[in-house]
C-alpha cells in the first residue's frame, strides 16, 4: 500500500516549473500531465538527459514512457516506480501488457487487472484494447532501461528470465509485427544500403550490425541506435527482410555479434 502523502498543488506548480526548463522538448499540453506523473528525482534525470544533448525526440519518448511507467506502478503496487526496478516488477510489467486474449475470455484476471487498466484510462494513458503492441512494450522497456543507466544503476533488463517470458508474451498475444511508417525502409532500400558496407573492415561490420539491428527490430530512431547498449538487445527467432516474401534472408544478432567479437578484442568503439 502506497503511505505516501498525495502531491499538493504546490508540489505539483514546483514541478511544472523545472519541467518549463524542458518546454522546446515536451508538449506544453501535456506539462502538467507529466508533473504530477514524474517524481522529482525522474524530473532531475529528464533535465540531465537534455543538458547531455540527447535528442528532442528520444527524450520526448523517454518523459512519456516515463510517465505512464510512474502511473502503471502506481497503480499496480501502490508505490512509485523503484530504481533500480526487480525482476519481479519488469515480469510482471510484461505479464500486464503481453497477454493471451483466448486465455483473457476464460480468466478475466489473466493479464492487466481491472482495475490498473481503469486507472490507466482515466488519466488518458491507456487507449488500446486487448494486449499492448510488442513494439511498444520493447520500447517502454528499452527506455526503462536507459533511464535506469543513466541513474548510474544496473537493471535487471538482460535478465535470461526476463528475455524469455517476453518471447513466450508476444507470441501468446499473437499480434503480428506490423509496418507503421509511410515511408518504412523496405528489403531492396535496406539491400542498397547495405552494399555500401559490404567489406571485411571493422567499420563495415559496425555499420552492417547498426543497419541490419535497427531494421530487425521494428525500426529505430537514429538516436536510438546511436545510444543502443549490448543489454538493451533481446535475441529472439530471426525475422524475414522482407515480411512479406518468406523466400527473403533472416535477419538477426549474428551480424551484431560478427561486429562485437573482433571489436572488443581490438577495442574498438
Amino acid at each position: 500500500m502506497n503511505t505516501e502523502l498525495p502531491l499538493s498543488r504546490h508540489e505539483i506548480l514546483k514541478r511544472a516549473e523545472e519541467l518549463d526548463a524542458l518546454d522546446a522538448i515536451l508538449p506544453f499540453d501535456r506539462r502538467d500531465q507529466l508533473a504530477e506523473l514524474l517524481t522529482d528525482e525522474d524530473v532531475a534525470t529528464l533535465k540531465h538527459l537534455a543538458k547531455e544533448g540527447m535528442g528532442a525526440n528520444t527524450l520526448r519518448a523517454l518523459a512519456s514512457d516515463l510517465g505512464y511507467l510512474e502511473a502503471w506502478c502506481e497503480l499496480s503496487t501502490g508505490a512509485p516506480l523503484p530504481w533500480p526496478a526487480p525482476e519481479s516488477l519488469l515480469l510482471k510489467f510484461v505479464a500486464h501488457h503481453l497477454w493471451d486474449p483466448a486465455e483473457r475470455a476464460a480468466d478475466p484476471s489473466h493479464g492487466m487487472p481491472a482495475e490498473v487498466e481503469a486507472g490507466l484510462r482515466a488519466q488518458g494513458l491507456l487507449r488500446v484494447d486487448g494486449p499492448h503492441a510488442p513494439d511498444t512494450v520493447r520500447r517502454r522497456l528499452t527506455s526503462w532501461s536507459i533511464l535506469t543507466r543513466w541513474r548510474g544503476l544496473t537493471g535487471a533488463f538482460s535478465a535470461p528470465s526476463l528475455k524469455t517470458a517476453l518471447r513466450l508474451a508476444v507470441k501468446a498475444s499473437g499480434r503480428p509485427r506490423q509496418r507503421k511508417s509511410k515511408m518504412a525502409v523496405t528489403g531492396n532500400i535496406l539491400a542498397k544500403l547495405l552494399a555500401t558496407c559490404a567489406g571485411e573492415r571493422l567499420v563495415d561490420l559496425r555499420d552492417r550490425a547498426l543497419l541490419l539491428t535497427a531494421f530487425a527490430s521494428g525500426g529505430r530512431r537514429r538516436s536510438e541506435v546511436a545510444n543502443l547498449r549490448i543489454e538493451d538487445l533481446v535475441d529472439e527467432e530471426p525475422v524475414h527482410a522482407d515480411p512479406k516474401n518468406p523466400a527473403s534472408p533472416l535477419l538477426s544478432l549474428q551480424a551484431f555479434q560478427d561486429w562485437i567479437a573482433p571489436a572488443a578484442r581490438d577495442r574498438v568503439p
